[in-house]
């Protein structure tokens, strides 16, 4: 697997992930620490596509 195809399937995860969490903000069964775990998720993706795209 390529770095380019490596990163673009990681901005996919990332645009699923928030969607997710866009998702569980607005529903009201959805656990703080559930939504904080997702966004934690979220924010080593964008880390590790700026690092492998720099």
């Amino acid at each position: 697997m390529s770095v380019a195809s490596h990163v673009q399937e990681l901005r996919k995860k990332h645009q699923v992930l928030s969607d997710a969490v866009e998702k569980a903000q607005k529903s009201p069964g959805t656990s703080d620490l559930e939504i904080a775990a997702m966004k934690r998720e979220k924010l080593r993706l964008k880390e590790e596509i700026s690092r492998l795209s720099h």
